[in-house]
C-alpha cells in the first residue's frame, strides 16, 4: 500500500465574485466600476473569456458562464459603433448569465453601458494593468482557486530551501524532528495537518491551515507557537513540497537503500516527488540526516548524483584492473604537512 493512497484530492466548485474582487483589490489593482453589484454571484471556471465575437452578435460558441474580459479590441469595437448600436452589443452578451466583467488596459465603458450592467446584476471592474498581464495574474488565481489539493497529516519545513515533507505513524516523533530543525535555523511551515495544492501539472505547493497556522504540538509539552517563541525568521507561509521523508521504526527485514542508485518517487496528487525511506531508532541523530537529504537534493537538483558518480568511479577501477583490495588509501602519499 502507497503511502499516500488515502489521500482524496478535494477541488473548489465554485468562488463568489466578492471574494474574487476582495482578494484581488490590491494583488492585481482591481476595482469595482458598479460597486456592490453581483457580489453573491459564483464563478464555476478557471478560464477567463474575451467576448469578441459575442459583440458582434455570434453566441453560439460563448462560453459566459467564465469571467469576461474586455481588452482594447473589445472597447474600441464598441467605441466604432453608434450609441444605439453599442448598447445594443452590449446588451447582447447580458443576455447571458455572465459572473462579471474586467476591463483592462485602463479603459472605460460608457455610463450606459454601465448601467445595463447593473441592472441586470452583472458586477464590472477595471484594471490599469494591460491585457495579457491581467489574463496572466487572474488566470493563475483562479487556476489557483479550482486547483486540487488535499489534507496531509505530517510536518512540513523547509531545509536550506527544500521543502521536506515529514510522514509516518502517529507519535514517531515528525513534530520534535522539525522543532529540532528550527531550533538550527530552519524554517517551519506546517505542522500535523498540510494542505497540498497542485499547481500547474508538476508542482505541489504546501501550507498550513488558517486555524493551526505555525502552531505545533510536542507530546508531554503542549502546544507551541513557533512564531512567537522563534521569531518570524523560523517559519514559511508557504513551500514548494520537494521531498517526501517517511519515517518508520527500524526493522531488520526491511530491504532499506544502500546505494541511492534505485529511486522510486511517490505519487502525491498525481505529482512525482523524490522519497526516502528513513529508518529511525533510539539515538539516530535525524536532524542532521534531514539536513543532508536536502543538501543531497541540491546537489542532485543541479546534476551532481553522488551514488552515480561513486558507481562510475568502482567500474572504471575494476576496468583497469586497480583497486581489487578496498583499503587503499585514497592518496599514494603523504607530504610533508601532518596537520
Amino acid at each position: 500500500m502507497s503511502l499516500f493512497d488515502d489521500i482524496k484530492e478535494l477541488r473548489k466548485d465554485n468562488i463568489t465574485v466578492g471574494f474574487l474582487a476582495d482578494e484581488c483589490r490590491d494583488r492585481f489593482e482591481l476595482r469595482a466600476v458598479n460597486e456592490g453589484v453581483g457580489r453573491e454571484k459564483l464563478i464555476t471556471d478557471r478560464n477567463l473569456h474575451r467576448p469578441q465575437l459575442a459583440l458582434t452578435g455570434y453566441t453560439k460558441l460563448f462560453t459566459f458562464h467564465r469571467v469576461q474580459v474586455l481588452g482594447n479590441t473589445e472597447i474600441f469595437y464598441l467605441n466604432s459603433l453608434t450609441p444605439e448600436n453599442r448598447l445594443k452589443a452590449f446588451a447582447t452578451i447580458l443576455e447571458f448569465n455572465v459572473p462579471c466583467m474586467i476591463v483592462t488596459s485602463g479603459n472605460q465603458l460608457d455610463q450606459p453601458l454601465i448601467d445595463l450592467a447593473t441592472a441586470q446584476n452583472v458586477p464590472i471592474f477595471s484594471t490599469e494593468h494591460e491585457t495579457t498581464k491581467a489574463v496572466y495574474f487572474l488566470g493563475d488565481f483562479l487556476d489557483d482557486q479550482f486547483a486540487g489539493y488535499a489534507p496531509v497529516h505530517g510536518a512540513f519545513v523547509d531545509v536550506y530551501g527544500v521543502g521536506l515533507l515529514f510522514m509516518g505513524r502517529s507519535g514517531i516523533g515528525k513534530s520534535e524532528i522539525v522543532l529540532d530543525l528550527v531550533e538550527r535555523g530552519h524554517r517551519l511551515v506546517a505542522d500535523d495537518v498540510v494542505m497540498v495544492t497542485r499547481k500547474g501539472e508538476g508542482i505541489l505547493m504546501g501550507a498550513g491551515t488558517r486555524f493551526g497556522e505555525h502552531f505545533m504540538e510536542v507530546r508531554g509539552l503542549g502546544i507551541l507557537n513557533v512564531r512567537e517563541m522563534f521569531g518570524i525568521r523560523a517559519i514559511r507561509f508557504q513551500k514548494r513540497v520537494e521531498v517526501v521523508v517517511e519515517l518508520q521504526e527500524w526493522d531488520p527485514k526491511t530491504e532499506y537503500t544502500r546505494t541511492g542508485l534505485e529511486e522510486e518517487p511517490i505519487s502525491l496528487l498525481g505529482v512525482d516527488v523524490p522519497h526516502v525511506l528513513l529508518p529511525i531508532f533510539p539515538g539516530k541523530n535525524v536532524t542532521v540526516i534531514a539536513e543532508v537529504i536536502a543538501l543531497n537534493y541540491l546537489l542532485e537538483h543541479y546534476g551532481y548524483k553522488a551514488a552515480e558518480v561513486f558507481a562510475e568511479k568502482l567500474s572504471n577501477a575494476i576496468r583497469r584492473n586497480h583497486g581489487s583490495d578496498s583499503r587503499d588509501r585514497s592518496i599514494p602519499y603523504f607530504e610533508h604537512d601532518f596537520e
